[in-house]
């Protein structure tokens, strides 16, 4: 057993667990996070992406204990509020779920995809980087048309900040 201490979005958080935790395991079960799902448990399926001290992981494939120190962002703490997120939003207006089972991680792959890739995004580069993340319903068309369309909000959006920043 190992105690462990955490920033999980945006809040301090800790407890004691065993050292084979899985960190998935762990937010899901310690601290009931559970809209970072558990698709395979073999890291191929891309449901339990989360953001770990700012990059994309897929959470079935880190130990909790590996995780101490660190801070976590899961699709919970995405929104502000009651306001979504861009690339959230994105997947509502061009329907980029089906069942929903993927789109948690789905949604925190894109977010981390467009925070890399700032200057915007292409078809071809989604479509690469989407391939650790599996959808069984939708085809992955419209969810390339949520990230494409999230990128180019979010591109907006800081080319606004640029410029009240300049002025």
């Amino acid at each position: 057993m190992s105690d462990i201490s955490l920033t999980v979005n945006g809040k301090r958080v800790g407890g004691v667990t065993e050292d084979r935790t899985l960190l998935v395991h762990f937010l899901r079960e310690n601290l009931g996070l559970t809209g970072t799902h558990v698709g395979c448990d073999t890291s191929q399926c891309g449901a339990c992406v989360v953001h770990v001290d700012g990059k994309a992981v897929k959470s079935c494939t880190m130990l909790a204990v590996q995780a101490s120190g660190s801070t976590i962002a899961t699709i919970e703490g995405l929104a502000d509020g009651a306001e979504l997120h861009p690339v959230q939003a994105a997947f509502k207006e061009h329907h980029g779920l089906q069942c929903g089972f993927c789109t948690p991680g789905m949604i925190m792959t894109a977010t981390d995809m467009i925070n890399r890739h700032p200057e915007g995004l292409e078809e071809a580069t989604v479509r690469a980087e989407l391939e650790g993340n599996i959808c069984r319903c939708t085809g992955y068309h419209n969810i390339v048309k949520a990230i494409l369309a999230a990128s180019e909000t979010m591109a907006k959006g800081a080319a606004k900040g640029k410029a009240r920043q300049a002025a």
